[in-house]
């Protein structure tokens, strides 16, 4: 979660709602609209046989919507589907009333039938319709299932994201360490420089300070000729005061920094001991048939990018299938010595395990060429 913002998680959760919703209801309006369309283009049929009187226009009309229907497989989808064809007057034509069925016993007259069928189409029909989609069907369950992959598809994308940004800052932050090292180093050896200067300093103002006062001695007795080398000395030696004042200025100034660079130091080695715990849980949650020792967990985290998400492929397929795994060679296989495979990572990068008696893998270290000597170091020791 710390990869993904409240408002990214708030939209994944309310999005597939949302857009279910409001899909049912515009697919209601759309199908609604094309049934009404479809239903009037079929319901009255052949005006010929309405205005010669040879069927009833109430029966024309139920015989063609019902056929209709019976060819319409929405209903298969969860879809429901309502018909009512009206006269203007409020007179129902579909569906028909029991009681609308004609007489049998009566024989019909094609007259009086052709007058009835023109009076109600002279009068004319509204044709209503209604179309529904119910929860929990196929259609709706499968507009669900989309909305919902497409939240998880978004929020693994901004997840992703944010893990990728997290590693660059990961690694921004080691060459700042590695670079307040250097400079605390430099620092170092600069003090050391100093010291030693201010030791020689001192040694030149005392061995000074004697030749002066054994030249003011000699002016006593030759003040005339030893003047102008006493002056000389003493400006000598005001400037060597002049630069151990110097010295021991610059010499306190790089003490601050180096109590700084050390204070930044701790700093960065607590944000990367809390990367490594991070990384070490999320291990330890993705892949439950395997064992990170912490040497692994701290190769891991200097690897590039790319070299980080073939390690994790490997990773994911020792968790699940240890027999596909291309293995390189052997590292130990001696008596009293434990079996340690190597497999390779992109060419340069390297990964070491062995297996446990709990039938599980236990990951020993992870690195690249650079580091493979004090990997196998690290192994001997095992």
């Amino acid at each position: 979660m710390k990869h993904l913002s409240f408002k990214i998680l708030l939209v994944g959760v309310l999005l597939p709602p949302i857009l279910y919703i409001g899909s049912l209801i515009f697919l209601e309006n759309y199908l609604n609209h094309q049934f009404l369309l479809q239903i009037e283009s079929v319901y009255i049929g052949d005006t010929t046989a309405l205005l010669t009187g040879t069927v009833r226009l109430r029966k024309a009309v139920n015989q063609n919507i019902n056929q209709y229907l019976s060819h319409l497989h929405w209903q298969t989808w969860g879809i429901k589907t309502d018909v009512t064809v009206t006269t203007r007057s409020g007179t129902r034509i579909y569906p028909a009333y029991p009681a609308d069925a004609p007489d049998s016993f009566v024989p019909p007259d094609s007259g009086q039938i052709a007058a009835d069928n023109f009076a109600l189409m002279n009068e004319g029909l509204t044709v209503h319709t209604a179309v529904t989609l119910t929860h929990n069907t196929r259609l709706a369950n499968l507009l669900l299932a989309f909305f919902l992959l497409l939240s998880v598809g978004i929020l693994y994308l901004y997840y992703r994201r944010g893990v990728q940004k997290a590693i660059r800052e990961q690694l921004e932050k080691e060459a700042a360490i590695h670079a307040l090292q250097n400079r605390g180093e430099t620092l170092a050896r600069r003090l050391e420089t100093l010291n030693s200067e201010k030791t020689e300093l001192a040694s030149d103002i005392q061995i000074i300070s004697e030749k002066l006062s054994k030249e003011r001695r000699k002016a006593g007795r030759n003040e005339d000729n030893y003047i102008e080398e006493i002056v000389r000395l003493e400006k000598q030696m005001e400037n060597y005061l002049a630069r151990l004042n110097d010295q021991e200025t610059e010499i306190n100034a790089l003490r601050n920094e180096l109590t700084r660079q050390d204070k930044l130091k701790q700093k960065q080695g607590k944000q990367q001991a809390r990367a490594a715990d991070i990384l070490s849980r999320r291990f330890g949650t993705l892949y439950k048939k395997l064992h990170f020792h912490d040497r692994a967990i701290s190769g891991f985290i200097p690897l590039t990018d790319d070299m980080k998400i073939k390690c994790e492929e490997i990773i994911h397929q020792l968790d699940k299938d240890p027999a596909k795994v291309p293995v390189k060679r052997k590292v130990f296989g001696k008596k009293n010595r434990a079996t340690v495979f190597e497999i390779r990572l992109a060419y340069n990068g390297r990964l070491y395990y062995r297996p446990r008696r709990d039938h599980t893998l236990e990951i020993l270290t992870i690195g690249t060429k650079n580091t493979q000597s004090r990997d196998l170091t690290f192994l001997e020791t095992l």
